[in-house]
This record gives structure tokens, sequence and C-alpha cells, in this order.
């Protein structure tokens, strides 16, 4: 009993600085994005976030632990899900409660779609029907190519957002006009250089949390008899809150672009940078790797795809569309419990 309780304290301990560890990496990431501008500011914490998540799926694999070849799959395909349509629905759900019609850039967006659906193709989808080898997995020439075009698509997108089409990605004229955020001042080079350190101190302390809470998450999952899935959907779920939190924030002070700019390029990163890392290191090591996803996953992801370029064809959104999207997470949820 005392064991118990004193492991509960620890839970409760952990979760409890893990959520002011959420607060302190959005409030830099913030004060960072408000120095940079649009998208550069959004870009560092989606980059910084999946740089410490690729270090926690290689760790975990090269730790060996039994189901450690599905770590890579599981977290990416729970990424791709919960940006979609967890933190894209509460973005729209929370700001359409407060300004009912919100606009932003849909050149920028669709063409972040684009890409997201040609990455989770190539990675998620393309092991289940190639026929080299049995079962959802790569051949080593297959794995090596497939990271090699991730990244070169990713770079390719960070091209396009940041240098030869940058203002897809910025808000439109009539929002800036009314940001408060936009007309402040920017803050000095030694606020940003010190909130550029805290960021990263700050995204450190959340993964670290995360991985000393997964053990307490397997046990959970394994006595409740979930799927093991479960596992790296929960802590998705952790690594992504500092970006989930700043999205929701954004959104609710009528930032649609920020918000789907942090999303989809958190989403963007977690394929185009941790793929390529975990083949290269699954390669070298000669570690097992298995990335396609199921038949039932695949329909919620494609299901997914549709929604989402609906949603971000026209340039502007209601509180339906977040409805929509927020039911269908839940959908990959429960199945996710009960396939």
């Amino acid at each position: 009993m005392t064991n118990l309780l004193s492991q509960t304290w620890f839970i409760v301990l952990m979760s409890v600085t893990l959520i002011g560890a959420v607060l302190s990496a959005v409030h830099h990431a913030e004060v960072i994005a408000h120095k940079t501008g649009e998208p550069f500011g959004t870009l560092i914490l989606s980059i910084s976030v999946t740089i410490i998540e690729v270090s926690l799926i290689i760790s975990m694999m090269l730790a060996g632990h039994e189901g450690s070849e599905f770590i890579a799959r599981d977290a990416v395909f729970a990424t791709v899900m919960i940006v979609i349509n967890g933190v894209i629905g509460l973005c729209i759900f929370m700001g359409g409660l407060t300004h009912h019609e919100m606009t932003f850039r849909n050149e920028g967006t669709n063409s972040a779609l684009a890409v997201l659906t040609a990455l989770a193709t190539f990675i998620l989808v393309m092991p289940i029907v190639t026929v080299s080898t049995p079962g959802p997995d790569f051949t080593k020439s297959q794995l090596a190519f497939a990271g090699i075009a991730s990244f070169a698509l990713y770079i390719a997108f960070l091209f396009f957002q940041t240098v030869s089409h940058r203002d897809y990605y910025l808000p439109k004229t009539e929002d800036k006009k009314t940001d408060s955020n936009f007309h402040a001042l920017k803050p000095s080079n030694m606020k940003t250089a010190v909130s550029g350190v805290l960021l990263i101190l700050s995204l450190i302390t959340v993964v670290g949390l995360a991985e000393l809470l997964s053990p307490a998450i397997e046990r959970g999952v394994a006595a409740a008899g979930a799927p093991k899935t479960i596992v790296g959907i929960a802590i998705a779920l952790l690594v992504l809150m500092p970006e989930g939190f700043a999205a929701v924030r954004a959104a609710k002070a009528n930032r649609l672009q920020s918000s789907l700019n942090l999303a989809l390029g958190s989403a963007l990163a977690s394929i185009g940078l941790t793929i390529p890392t975990v083949a290269a290191i699954a390669i070298f090591f000669n570690l097992p790797l298995s990335l396609g996803i199921s038949d039932l996953n695949m329909t919620l992801m494609y299901l997914s795809f549709f929604i989402g370029a609906l949603t971000l064809a026209i340039g502007r959104t209601t509180l339906l569309q977040g409805v929509v999207h927020i039911i269908i997470f839940l959908e990959y949820l429960f199945l996710s419990l009960v396939p």
C-alpha cells in the first residue's frame, strides 16, 4: 500500500513538473517567434521538439526492449493523427467559440498538407505494398531510399516556406491589423538569446519527464489489457504538449495562421527528420525496424487527410470543422483501444 502511494505521488509530481515545463517552453517559444517573425518562430519550436523526440525514440530502439521495432512507427503515426485531428481540430474549435470564423493563407497550408500526405505514404503505407520482404517492412535499400526521399522533401518544403514563398505562411493583412502581438515591441537580442537557451532546457525537461513517465504508462496499459500502441500515443501526446498548447493559445488570440504553421510543421518535421535519422541508425546498427501501419490505421489516416484538405481548401474555418476533426480524433483513440 505504501509503495503504491509513493508511486502515485511520484506520478503526480512528475505530471505537475511536466505541465510547468510545457508552459515554460511555450512562453519562450513565443518570445523567439515574436523576435524572428513568422514562419521562423513556429519552425524553431517544431524542429526543437522533433530533434529531442528523435533522441527519445533512438534511445528506446537501442535499448532493444520487446516491440522496439515498432516505436518509430507508432510515434510517427500518432504524431500525424494527433496533429491533423487533435491539435488542428482543437485550435479551430476553441478559436471558433470566440471568433466564430477565422481566416488563414490556404496557399501555404495546402502545400504543407500535400507534402505531409506524400511523406506519410512513403513511410507508413509503402512498406505494406512492397513485395521484396514479407510483412510491413522495407529492405535496407528501400529503407535508405525512403529516408533520403523524406529528408529531401522536407528540405524542399523548408526552402519553400522560409525563402521562395515565405509570404504564403504569413498572416493576412487584415489579421495583422487586429493582432496586438504583431504590433508589440520586439524583445531585445539578449532576452531572445536567454529564451532560446531556456526553451531548449524546457523541451529537454518535457521529453525527460515523458521518458520517466513512460514505464508507468506501460504498466497501466498492460494492467488494462490495452494494445501496446497506446504507449506510443501517450508518449506522442506528452511530447507534443508544448506545440499543442502554443497552437491553441494562438488560435484563441485569432492567430490561426500561426496555429496551422505550428501544427503542420510539427507533423512534417516528425517524419522528415525522425525517419531519416531512425533509418540511418537502424541500418548502421542492424536494428529491426517495422514502419507499415494496419489497414484500419491507413483508413483513418487517409480520412484525416481528405477532411483536412476540405478544411484547408477555402482559407477560412468555422466551429463545425473543428468538431469534425475532434470527432475523428476521438474515433482514432477509441479504435486504438478497441481495434
